[in-house]
């Protein structure tokens, strides 16, 4: 049997190496503590205008839909 460990112990050693330096490279996520409306001011701010564009009429339609199911919403509640 011709078998050597020390290719193993080698492909070990490099795996090694290898997921140290992954960890050194990697960066973890912070959590996101903004408002709940700064992030809706932030996602109204990224959207694209709506008045331009071959579906700018469906765009202002869902959109005024959305916000009229809000509204209506809290209407109900008081």
């Amino acid at each position: 049997m011709l078998y050597s460990w020390s290719m193993d112990k080698r492909l070990a050693k490099r795996h090694k190496r290898q997921v140290a330096r992954a960890k050194l490279h990697s960066k973890t996520s912070e959590p996101d503590v903004r408002t709940h409306e700064q992030i809706q001011a932030a996602r109204d701010a990224s959207r694209p205008d709506a008045g331009r564009g071959p579906f700018a009429k469906f765009a202002r339609a869902v959109r005024s839909k959305l916000t009229r199911s809000k509204g209506s919403a809290e209407k109900a509640e008081n």
